[in-house]
């Protein structure tokens, strides 16, 4: 969230920030609701202390005053009896309504409604050219042998994926090349489980507003995560940490869950758009100072930049958009990875960068060089999600008989093999 004082002070900006971001908030009422609580805060506060000062007086006053007296206590705390609860319930409110109060996203963000107003920065790798027509990646996949997508829905449902045989050990290679390229850049490999509790997606900024795309737990206080965000965003959660201690750089991996909810009709073939994936994430906390975050900003998307460029797969730089950055953030950006069957860029990393809005929800705090207690700054970014990085490696990797050309970057990790799968086809041009 935002700090209070500040959108006392800067209504306008913070009016601009929920108009571009297209957050549904009425600033008025927030403030409307604010000046209430200052109000009743002061009023209970006065009470108090005339209740305490009355209370000092009973034990002195002679027997013809001590009736009075007594009297005015109780009637002051059946006053208070009365404000305290509509004060708690008025500061709940109030507090329901911060958690809605959007970042302000940096100058640099371009204004827009959504994604189709997102702006391209530049593009990274040769598209590849085939001598033959390309398969998509659920035919690779199904012609190899490596899915069976009519089993798995029987047992799961839609929007679920099984992998087999070398398709598995492709996975697998991505993952712990990527959890293996990131440790080697400074990231401190973790591992966590996505079982959370709800207050960590309210600290993440997941909440309010993101509910429906949660899977909770029937019987318990628990909910399952769409990212290693979540749970890592809390790990220090009301703690006070040394500015000696950051940054603290993760590269997280977790199974990760997503209901996809409003996703109706998209993207329900092959590997895009599953309910239960696998991810690695770099998650990063810095000292509250936005030079420093921006240079982490550059550090870790530089990351996924070379993750794709080692897998040897075409892709363009996007800045988002207001409309298409989320509440929280202050600058983001997206890598999309080119997908040949569909002849375009499909995103596949998320780049974005909060400031302390993260912080101040979940609490995370250090001790500045002057002994201050400050907000530390959040930063995160996709480092591998698979399945969905296995529909562009496998079709941009393709070869004329169906079998799929090893990057360089995985073959330690596939025994050195240099291509997965058997002929499924005669070499034709196309």
């Amino acid at each position: 969230m935002l700090d209070l004082k500040f959108i006392r002070e800067n209504p306008e900006a913070v009016r601009h920030a929920i108009e571009v971001k297209g957050v549904a908030l009425d600033l008025g009422e927030l403030l409307n609701l604010d000046r209430e609580v200052v109000a009743s805060r002061q009023r209970v506060e006065a009470l108090q202390t005339e209740r305490n000062a009355n209370a000092k007086l009973v034990p002195k006053a002679s027997p013809d005053e001590r009736p009075a007296l007594i009297q005015k206590g109780k009637d002051l705390g059946e006053e208070l009896k009365a404000l305290e609860p509509e004060l708690r319930g008025a500061e709940e409110r109030l507090r329901g309504l911060l958690l809605r109060v959007p970042n302000l996203p940096h100058p640099s963000v371009p204004v827009g409604k959504d994604d189709s107003e997102n702006v391209e920065l530049r593009r990274e790798g040769q598209v590849p050219e085939f001598a033959f027509t390309p398969l998509d990646h659920v035919e690779l996949l199904e012609r190899q042998g490596w899915s069976d997508p009519e089993r798995v829905a029987r047992v799961s449902g839609s929007r679920s994926y099984l992998l087999k045989g070398d398709a598995v050990m492709l996975e697998m290679a991505v993952l712990m090349f990527a959890m293996d390229f990131l440790r080697g850049r400074g990231l401190t490999p973790l591992s966590t489980t996505a079982l959370v509790r709800p207050e960590t997606f309210v600290g993440s900024g997941h909440f309010p507003g993101g509910e429906d795309q949660v899977y909770k737990v029937e019987g318990d206080e628990l909910m399952l995560a769409g990212t290693a965000e979540v749970p890592v965003n809390s790990l220090y959660a009301g703690e006070q940490l040394s500015g000696d201690q950051l940054p603290i750089a993760y590269a997280a991996i977790s199974a990760a869950f997503r209901s996809e909810a409003g996703s109706a009709g998209r993207d329900v073939r092959g590997l895009i758009r599953v309910h239960e994936f696998r991810k690695v994430e770099q998650y990063v906390m810095t000292r509250a100072d936005e030079e420093e975050a921006l240079g982490w900003f550059a550090r870790i998307l530089e990351n996924a930049e070379a993750l794709l460029r080692a897998l040897e797969l075409p892709y363009r730089v996007v800045q988002n958009c207001t409309g298409d950055m989320g509440a929280g953030k202050v600058l983001m950006y997206d890598l999309e990875t080119w997908v040949p069957s569909e002849e375009k860029y499909r995103e596949t990393h998320s780049c974005s960068y909060l400031g302390d809005w993260q912080a101040r929800r979940t609490g995370l705090r250090y001790r500045d060089e002057s002994g201050r207690l400050v907000y530390a700054h959040t930063l995160n970014n996709t480092g591998i999600a698979s399945p969905r990085i296995l529909v562009p490696l496998l079709e941009n990797h393709q070869q004329a008989d169906g079998t799929v050309r090893v990057p360089a970057a995985l073959r330690p990790y596939l025994g050195g093999r240099e291509v997965l799968g058997v002929p499924v086809r005669e070499v034709a041009t196309a």
